[in-house]
Formats: structure tokens, C-alpha cells, sequence
């Protein structure tokens, strides 16, 4: 009987282990444009959620290109079909999905998440 426990607790551990990676995999990045490396990209200045859909694609995708290349694995970085959270420069944000990293526009904006900041910020000139 003793030896079913401890084989039962052997597994259990497994299980949980397995499900404490699982969730730690899942994590969103964020990433915001405040940071430096972001404040001069063309389409990323004066962008907000309320901006039409192809600059905030644009300056997404140059914010994820830029986090790519500084990243230490910038071939698997941010891959096709993951997820980040942008923090526009006014505050504003919005999950963006990954569909083509290779493309300029290769970030999508994620239905309903856009979130308009709730003071606004002067936008870095």
C-alpha cells in the first residue's frame, strides 16, 4: 500500500510540473513604445488605438521586428500565431497576433481588446 502512494505522488508531481510549464509558456509579452527603441520608428509616433487599423498593423509590426532583433533568439521570437500586448505612445493598448512575421503589416489587432489610455500622453516629437 505504501508503494501505490508514493507511485501515485510520483505522478501527481508530473502532472503539476507539467502544468505549471504549460502555464508559464502562455505568457504574453508586452512591450511599450515608451522604451527608446521604439520612440522613433515612423509608424509608432503618433499612434493610438483610435488610429485606422493598417498604421496600428504597421507600427506593430516595426515594434515586433524591433523586439525580434534585440531579442537573444530572433528567429523564434514572436513567432506566427503568438501574441503581445502594445502600449501605444498616448497609453492606450491592444493585444496584436502575429500572422506573417516576414511582412510589414504581419501583426493583426485582436478584436476587443483595444483599451483607450486613461490620461493621454504627450506623443514623443
Amino acid at each position: 500500500m505504501n508503494r501505490r502512494w508514493v507511485h501515485g505522488l510520483k505522478f501527481w508531481f508530473w502532472v503539476a510540473l507539467f502544468v505549471a510549464y504549460s502555464a508559464a509558456a502562455v505568457t504574453i509579452v508586452m512591450i511599450d513604445t515608451a522604451d527608446y527603441r521604439y520612440q522613433r520608428l515612423s509608424q509608432v509616433r503618433l499612434t493610438t488605438v483610435k488610429t485606422d487599423e493598417q498604421v496600428r498593423r504597421t507600427g506593430a509590426g516595426q515594434v515586433a521586428a524591433v523586439y525580434r532583433a534585440q531579442s537573444g533568439m530572433p528567429f523564434s521570437t514572436l513567432p506566427a500565431g503568438s501574441s503581445f500586448q502594445i502600449v501605444w505612445p498616448d497609453g492606450s493598448t491592444e493585444t496584436m497576433t502575429i500572422v506573417d512575421p516576414a511582412s510589414g503589416t504581419g501583426a493583426a489587432p485582436l478584436q476587443g481588446s483595444q483599451q483607450v489610455a486613461e490620461r493621454a500622453k504627450t506623443p514623443v516629437k
